[in-house]
């Protein structure tokens, strides 16, 4: 009888052990899956564009200050500055 006593304890602590093992990889693994998405999101925010000011497409902004350039070297006049960027504006 003590005998079996011994072998239910034994068997209870290694069931309480592998319970516990198995819990540590569940924190684990949950923890690799945390610093997985982080880590992509961090990729994800470093590769994405910042806006343009205003909504304006990096071309569009480009284009006005060439528009500008030109109207300040006296090449376009007051009035071809404002339909130009009229134009290009929309």
């Amino acid at each position: 009888m003590r005998g079996r006593m011994l072998m239910m304890a034994a068997g209870m602590k290694m069931g309480e052990q592998k319970a516990q093992q198995q819990m540590q990889a569940q924190a684990n693994q949950q923890a690799a899956v945390e610093q997985a998405r982080q880590d992509g999101a961090a990729q994800a925010q470093a590769a994405a564009p910042a806006p343009a000011a205003g909504g304006m497409s990096d071309a569009t902004i480009a284009q006005l200050k060439q528009l500008a350039d030109l109207h300040t070297s006296g090449v376009l006049s007051d009035e071809e500055f404002a339909a130009a960027k009229k134009k290009i504006l929309g």
